[in-house]
Formats: structure tokens, C-alpha cells, sequence
């Protein structure tokens, strides 16, 4: 587990550790209280991806197309 703070971290790198947070749970080798911190940065992990997926899905709505569906470019975010 790292001590970086997941809004931190990139899409790749949270996802990452979110897997390994998972596999540690699956195992059933954890003590209670690891398991509880481990569910807990999972959490955090688990958001940080989802914002970063949302933010993404935002830019890909907002690029323009031609007449003939072809990307056109794009508008801001804000617009």
C-alpha cells in the first residue's frame, strides 16, 4: 500500500493499487485492522479513478464533429 494520497496519483497508477488493495482483501490473510485500512484506501482509490474517468468522459463529449462524424476539434470544457 503507498502512502501517496490517491488525488495525487494518475488513473494507471490508482487502478494498480486498487488491484493489489483487492487481492490482499480476497487473500483473507489480513488482520482485521490492515483489512480495515485496506478497504479504506481502497475507497479513496476508487474515487479517484471514477473522477478521473468522469473528468475524462467530459473532454470526449465535448469534441466537435463535421458533417461527415469526423473530429472537427474540440470546445472547452466550460462552454
Amino acid at each position: 500500500m503507498s502512502d501517496a494520497k490517491p488525488g495525487a496519483l494518475s488513473f494507471e497508477e490508482a487502478m494498480r493499487e486498487l488491484e493489489g488493495v483487492v487481492q490482499q482483501l480476497d487473500s483473507g490473510d489480513v488482520p482485521l485492522d490492515q483489512s480495515i485500512r485496506l478497504y479504506e484506501r481502497g475507497a479513496a482509490l476508487r474515487e479517484r479513478c471514477e473522477a478521473l474517468l468522469k473528468d475524462a468522459e467530459m473532454k470526449v463529449e465535448k469534441i466537435r464533429a463535421d458533417a461527415d462524424g469526423r473530429a472537427d476539434g474540440t470546445e472547452p470544457l466550460d462552454g
